[in-house]
This record gives C-alpha cells, sequence and structure tokens, in this order.
C-alpha cells in the first residue's frame, strides 16, 4: 500500500492542518516508508514462532521479578467517601451525562 499526493491533501484536511507542498512531499515519503516496512514485516513467516514475554528474552532467559498479588493497605471506603457528595451501598453517585 502506498498513498499519493492527494491523499496527503486529504489526511491534512481532515487533521486540519495547513501543509506546504514540501511538508506534503516529505510526509508522503515518510508514511510510504513506513507501509514499506510494514509490508517487510508481513512477509516474514512467523508461523509456529511462540510470542515473547520480554524483548530480551530472544537472546538469554529472563526470570521475571514479580510480586506476590496482595493486599498491602485496610480497607478505607468510608474514608475515602467520606467528602463525595452522594454514595450508596459504598459506590459513588454520579450525575446522569448520557441521555
Amino acid at each position: 500500500m502506498s498513498l499519493a499526493t492527494q491523499d496527503i491533501a486529504r489526511l491534512a484536511n481532515l487533521a486540519r492542518l495547513q501543509l506546504q507542498p514540501d511538508e506534503a512531499q516529505r510526509l508522503l515519503g515518510q508514511i510510504n516508508g513506513f507501509f514499506e516496512l510494514v509490508e517487510q514485516m508481513r512477509a516474514v513467516d512467523t508461523q509456529g514462532i511462540e510470542p515473547l514475554a520480554h524483548p530480551v528474552a530472544a537472546i538469554q532467559e529472563i526470570a521475571l521479578r514479580l510480586r506476590a498479588d496482595v493486599v498491602s493497605e485496610a480497607n478505607q471506603r468510608e474514608a475515602n467517601q467520606a467528602s463525595a457528595p452522594a454514595v450508596e451501598n459504598g459506590l459513588f453517585l454520579v450525575p446522569k451525562v448520557i441521555e
């Protein structure tokens, strides 16, 4: 996929940008370069390759340093909701904003 000058003009119009002709040409080259890179990546056969959990995992074994998911603070719901304008059954009440 590649874009033409008319496509850049349309995109600039939609984005409310005023591009000079040299800026539009430079942007056209950059965007088309990006599309070329995407096509190169799509051409690589990745069938049967496991995704990496970490980018360095392709080079060396990584031990993830994950901590246990435990509660570290006491429940302070009442204290946190004390300044709220409206609370019901432990939930914040907010005004309806969508009709």
